[in-house]
């Protein structure tokens, strides 16, 4: 059974860091792309950052761009999402979600995806 599970986030402070985690169990990562993705309340799910299945490809959401790096450890069937600088409106419900074929920012094309990890940026 292909699953994802997200861990690592929380509460942190405005300007703070949070490094979230997406595991992957029942299949090998390293076959896959991975996007993180995040939904805040009353609104639509957004693409944050995705990585090629090598490794070799990142892209970043304008949002993110100079804040967050994405990175995957296929050994340990791992991807990261390192967030700095973070602020109010990063709060959200993270996601990871992965793919074989579709590499982006768009949610529509991924068939796997975890449950999701709270990330809230507050004084």
């Amino acid at each position: 059974q292909l699953q994802l599970v997200e861990s690592g986030g929380g509460l942190v402070q405005p300007g703070g860091s949070l490094r979230l985690s997406c595991v992957a169990s029942g299949f090998t990562l390293d076959n896959y792309n991975i996007g993180w993705f995040r939904q805040a309340p009353g609104k639509e799910r957004e693409g944050v950052s995705c990585i090629s299945s090598s490794g070799g490809s990142t892209n970043y959401a304008d949002s993110a761009k100079g804040r967050f790096t994405i990175s995957r450890d296929n050994a340990k069937s791992t991807v990261y999402l390192q967030m700095n600088s973070l602020k109010p409106e990063d709060t959200a419900v993270y996601y990871c979600a992965a793919d074989p074929l579709f590499y982006g920012l768009s949610d529509e094309a991924y068939d796997y995806w975890g449950q999701g990890t709270q990330v809230t940026v507050s004084s």
